[in-house]
């Protein structure tokens, strides 16, 4: 399927503040503006069992696609899809999501952080505009996004002063994750959103690492390509999170509750399962303006039966409360969520030293499991 522009066609500026037009005013967030003819976006896909979304990232994977020997067959799409993904640093399957519009994000019942991260990695591309000089509408960083891939299977890791390279539009996803966080009021979005910010930081730095270590730029469209890519969303989303964590980290799952009086016992779920944060990004790497250096990313399972062996739906859960101090016999703070959906948590404004996290599961009846066993952070 393609997309193309004509003088009708209109596109929502879903970059904040606003979208720079060259030869007229910026177009504010949220306001529709129009394209050049030049635009085209292309997605593909079985479109009697999937809803096949148009996106920059699926302009760039049909492009990939159509690399390989097979043309736009299931599994060179599937790969294709895939390796961006693995370029962008998304969760696997991510690009399928519906995704939400970023200036209506308060209208939604719920969204995934893999959602949000999607979109997100979709306005960079729009946003990039705004950051650049050299690029003057959307149009032109896709086409050169296009061309890089079309030529070579590859897009270009930290740029030659040329072309567009991944790590402008992963530091300007970052970006714009960050100045989300300023036009939502929902608490649970704003989390999701610093989560995405938090993702982005990250992958910015293990594309600077692998930039360090060798002029191989990311992935091809071949088999052997997408090991590349695997490994490169891996470092960001996977390895850097939970190798640094585990060998220190034992499995957080509680065993006993806590009751709401003296007189009766009512269990509740295990607290789950909660791994500790990765390193943050060197100075010398992140751009200070999305540098998340004092914080713990921490995340967790909600758990599916209660401590007595019964079951226990998501609607019966009414939060979690994550403690955390800087003694581990002594967590004297805490922060209280009042959403079961949520499965993660950035804590910031840490000082130096060793922080110590537990959490604990609240049902809708006022109950409370124990606490998890403890993890820790070296800030």
């Amino acid at each position: 399927m393609e997309l193309t522009a004509d003088t009708g066609t209109r596109m929502v500026c879903d970059v904040v503040p606003q979208c720079e037009q060259p030869g007229s005013g910026p177009v504010a967030f949220g306001q529709a503006m129009a394209l050049d003819s030049a635009f085209s976006l292309r997605g593909a896909g079985d479109l009697i069992t999937e809803t096949v979304h148009l996106t920059p990232l699926t302009h760039l994977a049909v492009t990939l696609a159509e690399r390989s020997s097979d043309g736009l067959s299931p599994r060179a799409l599937a790969d294709a899809y895939q390796t961006v993904e693995g370029w962008f640093g998304l969760a696997a399957g991510s690009m399928r999501l519906a995704p939400p519009d970023l200036t209506r994000l308060d209208d939604l019942g719920s969204v995934t952080a893999d959602a949000l991260q999607v979109a997100i990695a979709n306005a960079a591309f729009l946003a990039l505009v705004n950051d650049n000089a050299q690029w003057n509408t959307i149009s032109e960083v896709l086409i050169d996004l296009v061309n890089q891939t079309r030529e070579t299977g590859q897009i270009s890791l930290m740029g030659d002063g040329t072309n567009v390279s991944l790590a402008d539009l992963i530091a300007t996803a970052a970006v714009q994750a960050s100045a989300l966080q300023a036009t939502v009021h929902s608490s649970t979005i704003s989390q999701k959103l610093v989560v995405v910010e938090y993702s982005n930081v990250q992958h910015f730095k293990t594309i600077a690492d692998v930039y360090d270590e060798t002029d191989t730029i990311v992935a091809d469209t071949d088999g052997t390509a997408n090991d590349t890519a695997d490994d490169t969303s891996g470092d960001t989303t996977t390895d850097t999170s939970l190798d640094n964590t585990q060998d220190s980290i034992a499995d957080t799952t509680g065993s006993d509750t806590t009751t709401g009086d003296d007189s009766t016992t009512d269990t509740v779920a295990d607290s789950g399962t909660g791994t500790d944060a990765s390193e943050p990004p060197a100075n010398e790497i992140t751009p200070e303006e999305i540098l998340v250096s004092n914080t713990a990313l921490l995340s967790w399972t909600a758990p599916l039966t209660r401590e007595n062996g019964e079951s226990l739906a998501m609607g019966e859960i009414a939060g979690f409360e994550v403690v955390y101090g800087t003694s581990a016999d002594s967590l004297d703070q805490s922060l209280a969520i009042g959403d079961a959906s949520v499965d993660q948590l950035l804590v910031d404004e840490l000082s130096t030293g060793t922080w110590y996290f537990a959490i604990r599961t609240l049902d809708t009846n006022g109950n409370r499991s124990r606490l998890s066993e403890v993890v820790h952070k070296q800030i």
